[in-house]
Parts: C-alpha cells; sequence; structure tokens
C-alpha cells in the first residue's frame, strides 16, 4: 500500500506538472501551425547548466542529485549528502559570448534544502554605429542577461522529493532591459524498481517580457509636409511582449552497474519547449572508483533542422577532510556553430 501511495503521489504531481506545460505551450502557440522558433524571450535560460550535464547530452532531470538540480530539477535539491553543496560554472558561448552559472545549497535538515543561483550572459562591448555614423559615434554598447533563482526542496518520503525554483529575470540590451518573474517545479521518484528514478520538471513558468527603456524615444513630426503649429512631438516605438522559454522534461536514470569499482550511469530525457519541437537526450556515465568520470551522449534527437548533437566530457573527484572537490569538463557539437566547451568546479561540505 505504502508504494502504490508513493506512486500515485508521483504520477499526480507530475500529471499537474504536463497539464501545465501544455496550457503554457498551447497559450504561447498562433491559431495557425507556424513555427515556434524564435518566438521567446529570455534565450539565455536555456543554455545547459553544468559541465556534467553537458557531457551527459543534457540527459539530467532524472540524474539531479547534486547542486545542478536548481536548473534541472530542483525536488534534486533535497538529495545533496551533507550540509550542502557550491558550484560556479563557466562556457565561452558562441559568437565570443560569456555564459555563467553558481549556485549554492544550505541542507536544514527534516525541514528541506535551500539553494540560491545565478546565471548570467554577456556580450562583448561594440561600437555604436548608425547611418549618419557608420564608423562608430564613439559610444559603446553590449548585452546582458541576469537570473537570480531561490530554491527549496525537501523528501516527502524516503523516495519522493519535490522542489521549487523563484527567478528573476533581466535582460539588457544598450539603453532598453526586459524584466519577469518565473518559477520551477519538479520532482523526483525512486521506483520500486532497483536503481531506477523517475523525474519531472517544468521550467520558466511565468511573465510574458517587454523591452523598453529611452532608446525608444524619439521626436517625429505629426505631419507628413512638416508644417503646422508643432514641428515636432515626442514619440515611442511600441515593442511587443514575448513568453518565457518553458520547457517540460520526463526523464529516466538507471544505474546499471554499481560496486566499488565501477558506477556505470544511464540517462533519458524527453523535452517539450514552448517554442520549438519535441526532442529526446541521451547520456552515460562510467565512474571508475568513484575518482574519474568518463561521459557521453547525444542531444536534440528527433529535432529538425538542430545543429546540436553529440556531447563528451570528464570528471575528477577528490575527498578530504568530509569534503569533496569536483573539477568536471564538457564538450557540445554545434555543427555549423563549431562546438562549445564547458568548466565547472563544486565543492561538497
Amino acid at each position: 500500500m505504502k508504494t502504490f501511495n508513493k506512486i500515485f503521489h508521483f504520477f499526480l504531481t507530475f500529471a499537474f506538472i504536463l497539464l501545465s506545460g501544455q496550457l503554457a505551450a498551447q497559450n504561447s502557440q498562433e491559431a495557425s501551425s507556424v513555427d515556434r522558433v524564435g518566438t521567446t524571450s529570455a534565450q539565455f535560460l536555456k543554455i545547459t547548466a553544468g559541465a556534467r550535464a553537458v557531457g551527459m547530452g543534457s540527459a539530467y532531470s532524472a540524474v539531479s542529485d547534486d547542486i545542478l538540480a536548481i536548473y534541472w530539477n530542483p525536488a534534486g535539491l533535497s538529495r545533496i549528502n551533507g550540509n550542502g553543496e557550491v558550484i560556479f560554472n563557466h562556457a565561452e558561448w558562441i559568437a565570443d559570448t560569456d555564459y555563467d552559472f553558481a549556485a549554492f545549497s544550505l541542507n536544514l535538515g527534516g525541514v528541506g534544502s535551500l539553494g540560491f543561483s545565478l546565471i548570467s550572459f554577456r556580450t562583448p562591448e561594440q561600437p555604436v554605429r548608425t547611418v549618419s555614423n557608420p564608423e562608430g559615434t564613439g559610444q559603446n554598447w553590449n548585452a546582458n542577461s541576469i537570473s537570480l533563482g531561490a530554491t527549496f526542496s525537501k523528501r516527502l518520503t524516503a523516495d519522493f522529493s519535490i522542489g521549487f525554483t523563484g527567478k528573476f529575470v533581466q535582460e539588457k540590451i544598450f539603453n532598453v532591459s526586459a524584466t519577469g518573474a518565473s518559477f520551477d517545479l519538479g520532482v523526483l521518484y525512486d521506483t520500486p524498481l532497483k536503481n531506477l528514478t523517475l523525474g519531472a520538471s517544468i521550467s520558466n513558468f511565468g511573465t510574458k517580457m517587454r523591452l523598453d527603456g529611452r532608446d525608444l524615444f524619439f521626436n517625429e513630426s505629426p505631419l507628413a509636409n512638416d508644417q503646422g503649429a508643432v514641428d515636432e512631438v515626442p514619440a515611442k516605438y511600441r515593442t511587443d511582449a514575448f513568453e518565457m522559454p518553458l520547457n517540460l522534461r520526463f526523464g529516466l536514470a538507471y544505474k546499471a552497474v554499481q560496486n566499488e569499482q565501477v558506477e556505470v550511469l544511464l540517462s533519458a530525457d524527453g523535452s517539450q519547449p514552448n517554442d520549438n519541437s519535441e526532442s529526446l537526450n541521451g547520456g552515460i556515465e562510467i565512474g571508475i572508483k568513484n575518482i574519474v568520470f568518463l561521459r557521453g551522449g547525444y542531444k536534440n534527437w528527433l529535432r529538425e533542422n538542430s545543429e546540436e548533437g553529440f556531447t563528451f566530457g570528464a570528471g575528477l573527484r577528490y575527498d578530504a577532510v568530509g569534503t569533496n572537490f569536483k573539477f568536471d569538463f564538457g564538450w557540445a557539437d554545434f555543427g555549423r556553430l563549431q562546438n562549445v566547451k564547458f568548466v565547472s568546479f563544486a565543492i561538497r561540505y
């Protein structure tokens, strides 16, 4: 009976997540079957966080047993052993842009686990060019985006966990910016089948974002022939509001081999975003004596016109005085956009 109740609770919560994702996806679509690519704001929220997850093909929603759970599935935050964990991840993203992810968590015992996260995405400075000044006006512009999040996670039973994240999101391009708020919801369930875990999450369910700022203001003549009592009147460009990149994930993680010498972890994720077609991700991690880790995966299988594909990664773990240090490297193929490298450093205390 207890096992039945756990399974019932998991699928009840997952049904809620699935329904929320479906409603949000339907609301964001046009009445016609137009391709949804490029129809959402805050695209930096879709960049993979964590070199370990990158190496495993971004199939991580059911693997989430470390600080990366804040990004992938907040329910996993309650499964971190010890007092908590801290991580910093950096990637030199496409077109000379920079992506950083940082987070830390605290284990509050029976109360649950608390975490905080920061995502930063930046472009290099560029000269401001106009029609009248094609060589530059003497000013420089750049774009940057941030996301600040707070996460709470709790084990409701020994096998079932749930987690929530609230986020503040801002995008800024020169003198205009857009802000919004969103939340993530996730569940994890250790099934009666030995070493098999189910995970589900919905990410970036929130408000629309609209650009606003002083660069949208200008002066305009109210008359076509420039004749009248008023030469110019203040005017403003009108901008549209766009949904955030909502994503529904459902994943499986299976420890195929687990002993003192070798551990083999297999994972798979199904993803349904509101601005693209569905896709599948798969990954594998081989741990040798819990010190050296080798990873591989494939991302966006079944999605047409995707530049992403194979991923690889490796990691090292060192334990000292009740603290373990983890260094991870991830590599992702982006086809015509070449590749991206991720580096992560984490401390569990």
